[in-house]
């Protein structure tokens, strides 16, 4: 039975159709008039079609009915499918080999409302955007990218389950777990004065299917976060790929990804128009260490090729007296090589300098020694021999016309400058490679560290990693030096993947919690249930998981997660759109056994 309301998208007209009747439905875009005949872009989910309005097809009533129709408006239209002269054929269309000449029209939904904004108008402001948002999904940029969003996760499912994954689904009402973040919490109606939680991750689930013997788990999985707003992540939640296998080695769980991820951005790495360039498996394997050391950072952008070195003993030996002070109080100088900066004007040097004292809270800016044409030349010069300064420029295989910056502080301060500094004098210098997806493993995250305040060890990274050398390192290393099968992907700066070969073995979790303060009896009441599954037979078992909306942000190019998200909370955490969240009724807090108090010093909140 044919549909009513179109024998066509429009999207899908080109020359084959010349002289077929067609209908189409849509709503209309943008219209312009000429000397008596209305142009209208007639835009639905799969493209835009340019009808036309002429007297000799359509009459001067429907013309002046389609003229005084707002934009935005549902309309059908039925007609006739002509080629367009060549000087009006548009190439960026799909369609643009064509227009329907149009016969008849009717309107679809009522013209109540004057439309806020043109949607085509780009300048209008997020906030707008936001409350308006089912229009802003009109957009042709917004219809992209959340078809986008679409297509990517349906590729991670087809090559999950092309490697023999099952999907399983894991509870969203759950208990409060201690996972780093803040808990939403969702109060009990049946058990007054208890809460349940939404699931930061699905982390002991999952590791719970493990040992239910399931062996190969994945799952595209919310989570909830009451976390600060970033530009790369929901203050509220976000979508991940969940995976957990069994019997597996740290190989095996590297294994899987690089047969998932480099494939699936190699699938999507023309989206923007321009074919990027992917790093396939084996991917580069770089330790916590040395990307702290490198890179200043345990997510390094490796499309800046520069690498930090560290120069303490060069200054320690020189008569700088502010880097010799730093580094007998165990901090430590770093050189960020600057390839091709000799050739930058002096006002590069204090420009660089202004915005790092500025944007990275540096006390001065950063020294530099430059190997000119008549030699080396720079600020710090005179406080240090130059047999070091060639030492220093050898080490980091520069030469002349290059420099070198100088850094110096305490971790973990200095990372926050280091990191930043190297990533702007790679971008100023023209050193970041342009259109490719780099990407690395970050291996051997430390287990522990220790508070400076309090000088207490806790947990740096994930507590369920199994420890490198097992009870033995626990019960002999000094914890500092403990390292974890716990390890990160990271593609173009992006955390892209977080995860571990999980500690199985009750008495290996036991200690590597006792060192770090926390007793038996606390373990067993914060992770009873997965201890109580794994004192009755757990298989060795490992996995990860994949950000859903980073990955769709690395394809899209852009740095706002609200680009490829269809319905996002502001920075806020608000959503102006469905004006959430919104005040409880007094009959629905009673239900709850919720008092409302006012907190002081505090916004009002709901508490038990």
């Amino acid at each position: 039975m044919p549909n009513e309301y179109r024998t066509h998208t429009c999207g899908d007209l080109n020359k084959t159709q010349v002289g077929e009747t067609v209908t189409l439905s849509g709503w209309i875009y943008r219209r312009r008039d000429h000397g008596g005949v209305a142009f209208v872009d007639l835009r639905d989910a799969y493209g835009i079609t340019q009808i036309v309005f002429d007297p000799q097809s359509a009459g001067a009533e429907l013309i002046d009915k389609v003229t005084h129709t707002s934009l935005e408006t549902v309309i059908r239209v039925e007609g006739t499918v002509v080629a367009r002269d060549e000087a009006q054929i548009n190439p960026k269309m799909k369609t643009g080999e064509i227009e329907v000449d149009v016969a008849s029209m009717d309107v679809l939904s009522a013209d109540i409302e004057q439309i806020p904004y043109n949607i085509s108008d780009e300048s209008i402001p997020e906030d707008m955007r936001l409350k308006y948002r089912f229009m802003d999904l009109r957009t042709e940029r917004m219809s992209r990218n959340i078809g986008l969003r679409s297509d990517v996760i349906a590729s991670m499912r087809r090559r999950m389950w092309d490697l023999n994954f099952k999907e399983h689904q894991t509870p969203l009402i759950t208990s409060s777990s201690p996972e780093g973040a803040r808990d939403f919490l969702v109060p009990s109606r049946v058990h007054p004065g208890k809460f349940y939680a939404l699931p930061q991750a699905p982390q002991q689930f999952k590791q719970l299917l493990m040992v239910s013997g399931f062996d190969k788990y994945f799952q595209i999985a919310p989570c909830f976060r009451d976390e600060d707003a970033r530009a790369d992540r929901s203050p509220t939640e976000f979508y991940q790929l969940d995976m957990e296998m069994s019997f597996v080695t740290q190989e095996d769980t590297f294994k899987a990804f690089e047969d998932v991820f480099p494939p699936l951005m190699e699938e999507f790495s023309d989206y923007t128009g321009v074919k990027y360039e992917v790093d396939q498996g084996p991917l580069r394997r770089i330790t916590y260490a040395d990307s702290m050391l490198k890179y200043a950072s345990d997510k390094p952008d490796l499309r800046i090729a520069i690498e930090i070195m560290d120069v303490s003993e060069e200054w320690a030996a020189s008569d700088f007296g502010v880097f010799k002070g730093i580094v007998e109080k165990q901090g430590h100088v770093r050189a960020i090589p600057a390839p091709g900066a000799a050739a930058q004007p002096r006002s590069w040097f204090e420009k660089l300098g202004s915005w790092a004292q500025k944007q990275l809270g540096m006390p001065a800016a950063p020294g530099y020694i430059t190997w000119a044409e008549g030699g080396f030349k720079g600020p710090l010069l005179k406080f240090i021999s130059e047999e070091s300064v060639k030492s220093m420029f050898e080490r980091a295989g520069l030469k002349q016309g290059d420099s070198l910056f100088f850094v110096a502080g305490k971790t973990p301060d200095l990372y926050k400058q280091l990191s930043p500094l190297r990533v702007r004098i790679g971008e100023d210098l023209g050193l970041k490679e342009e259109n490719a997806f780099r990407i690395c493993w970050i291996v051997d995250f430390p287990i522990y560290e220790r508070d400076e305040e309090t000088g207490k060890l806790d947990f740096e990274h994930n507590p369920f990693s199994m420890p490198q050398g097992g009870m033995e390192a626990l019960e002999t290393q000094d914890p500092l030096t403990i390292v974890g099968y716990q390890y990160d992907a990271v593609c173009n700066g992006f955390e892209i993947l977080s995860g571990a070969i999980r500690n199985h073995k009750p008495e290996i979790m036991y200690k590597a919690f006792e060192l770090a303060g926390y007793g038996k009896s606390v373990v067993d009441a914060q992770f009873g249930g997965m201890i109580k599954a794994f004192k009755l037979g757990a298989p060795p078992h490992g996995g990860w998981a994949i950000g859903v909306e980073r990955t769709i942000m690395l394809l899209a190019d852009t740095a706002n997660i609200r680009e490829i998200t269809a319905f996002p909370m502001t920075q806020r955490a608000e959503d102006l759109l469905m004006e959430a969240p919104s005040e409880a009724s007094p009959e629905q807090l009673m239900e709850l056994h919720i008092k409302h108090v006012n907190l002081p010093q505090a916004e009002e909140t709901a508490v038990a």
